[in-house]
């Protein structure tokens, strides 16, 4: 009986997610005579190792026969290393497979089968289900068998079908007879789209902070980094979480994008669909260098690549560590972070507009127009000196936000404006952009061009670059603000939907230069 059964070699497909992409893996298992050793090769972690004592208890547990002879299983290609604990259906299903328990076995070549596997059978969620079903159907299989949490990820992709498992007694049922699972239906388009305008935060829950609304306006428009200055309980972070309502709405190449990311990284919802608000990131300022980047062992995505076509908050900026925020300087140029390994360098994309605060001082309150600022002499320009001159570079709008007065906060009968109509706003002046930029790879709005296009685009005429001189002079801006000044001047004239830059927007974007200016610290 044994010599009969036991010889025999059984191939199934699974999926290895390589930072935000996925490469399809042959899992071959053969089960022939020999010493009792099971040997699985192919470059494979300790996660992936002991996959062997969870498949024996779960087949075993659902009264299926497990091999007592020797069972070798490749994971090929063999010089890419394979982790994680999303190969134990492949396997188990190879096993069952390879000693004739599962019939069939021709069709396993039509499907990508991924899952982790409890010691009763039930199969668990993975990471990476939106990229492995991407990669599956770009090579052509029929279908995807994966968790019953993932089923709706995977679900998105059209021209596949996805099934939901809960258990591997379905998966075996499945290739018996394929009437046995019904493949999951996602309308992508009708979720997202509807739940776009969908927000928990509105900008009409702000009183007053109409120049701070304004400022951040100017952000979304030109996709511009900005940073709140100003004392405790302002409204710094409240503002903030408002941004990303006045965002315009995600594209579906950049839901898809932004989806790939929190679904490798394990950050999406159970059941969830398409990604269809823009990410709001505000990681603790005690995070570490690799959290906030990306890396580690295997290397995952950081909070900036989490923040990907949404905004990252840095909330007290000063507190976080110097070599944190530096690390944040190279990304923020090039708007993707790469993570070098010996064997591999992966790309992970990080396009992102940085929101910060911080207090003016260590006590919160230099220049706050009621409370005395109890700090040293020194202290304040110390404080700020903790943020270096490259990474506020980066940085094109500096805001000072002053504490509501209480007439503003008790009148309940003002309103503030709501965040749909400084949206519209916001995406008429992004389609200006678009289509000023539509030539120009990788440029979609004010904030990303060079110095170069910048003489090109941002033409003064005599009144406004007479302004801007005399203004340079007087207030003792830094040279680096000049270009920044342009750039913001460029973006309220498309507010405006003028074509040329005029000295009232050269006087607006000059207000928001406040760190540059020599002395304001003292």
């Amino acid at each position: 009986f044994l010599i009969k059964k036991l010889k025999m070699l059984v191939k199934t497909f699974g999926s290895a997610v390589y930072g935000v992409e996925a490469i399809s893996i042959t899992i071959e298992v053969n089960v022939s005579m020999g010493d009792l050793k099971y040997y699985i090769v192919g470059l494979a972690d300790i996660a992936v190792k002991e996959s062997l004592q969870r498949i024996e208890s779960a087949i075993k547990t659902n009264n299926y026969y497990f091999p007592r002879t020797k069972i070798v299983i490749n994971l090929a290609p063999a010089d890419i290393k394979k982790t994680g604990t999303a190969f134990d259906l492949p396997m188990a299903i190879g096993v069952l497979g390879a000693s004739e328990q599962l019939q069939n076995t021709e069709r396993l070549k039509d499907y990508i089968i991924m899952g982790e596997l409890s010691l009763d059978g039930t199969v668990l969620p993975i990471k990476g289900a939106l990229p492995i079903a991407i990669q599956a159907r770009k090579e052509g299989f029929k279908g995807l068998i994966v968790p019953k949490a993932n089923e709706r990820e995977a679900g998105m992709v059209n021209n596949l079908l996805v099934y939901g498992v809960e258990h591997i007694k379905e998966v075996v049922n499945f290739f018996k007879d394929e009437n046995s699972l019904q493949p999951v239906v996602v309308n992508t388009r009708d979720e997202f789209f509807h739940a776009q305008y969908e927000f928990e935060f509105d900008f009409s829950d702000v009183k007053g902070q109409e120049n701070i609304k304004r400022a951040l306006e100017i952000a979304a428009a030109g996709g511009h980094n900005a940073i709140l200055i100003g004392p405790p309980g302002a409204g710094k972070t409240m503002l903030a979480k408002r941004l990303p309502t006045i965002l315009p709405p995600l594209s579906l190449q950049e839901a898809l994008e932004t989806t790939k990311i929190h679904s490798v990284a394990g950050k999406l919802p159970e059941n969830a669909s398409l990604i269809s608000k823009r990410p709001f990131r505000s990681p603790h300022h005690t995070i570490s260098d690799v959290a906030l980047v990306g890396g580690g062992g295997t290397p995952q995505p950081g909070e900036i690549s989490l923040a990907h076509n949404g905004v990252l908050f840095l909330d007290e900026l000063p507190e976080f560590k110097r070599t944190v925020l530096e690390v944040m300087r190279q990304p923020m140029e090039e708007r993707r972070v790469t993570i070098s390994r010996a064997k591999v360098a992966i790309d992970f994309p990080a396009n992102f507009m940085l929101i910060a605060s911080m207090n003016p001082c260590p006590c919160g309150y230099y220049n706050h127009p009621e409370k005395e600022c109890t700090c040293p002499a020194g202290a304040v320009q110390k404080y700020l000196n903790k943020i270096s001159g490259p990474l506020l570079d980066r940085i094109d709008l500096h805001v000072e936000v002053t504490p509501v007065a209480f007439n503003e906060l008790s009148n309940h009968t003002i309103k503030g404006e709501g965040s749909e109509s400084i949206r519209n706003r916001v995406i008429t002046a992004r389609e200006i952009q678009t289509e000023r930029y539509k030539n120009e790879n990788g440029i979609y709005a004010n904030a990303q061009i060079s110095s170069k296009m910048l003489r090109e685009i941002c033409v003064l005429d005599t009144v406004s670059e007479t302004l801007l001189k005399k203004a340079m002079e007087r207030l003792n801006l830094s040279a680096r603000a000049y270009d920044r000044i342009l750039k913001v001047a460029r973006t309220i004239a498309d507010l405006a939907a003028s074509n040329t830059i005029k000295a009232e927007h050269i006087a607006e974007a000059i207000q928001y230069r406040s760190l540059d200016r020599e002395g304001w610290a003292g």
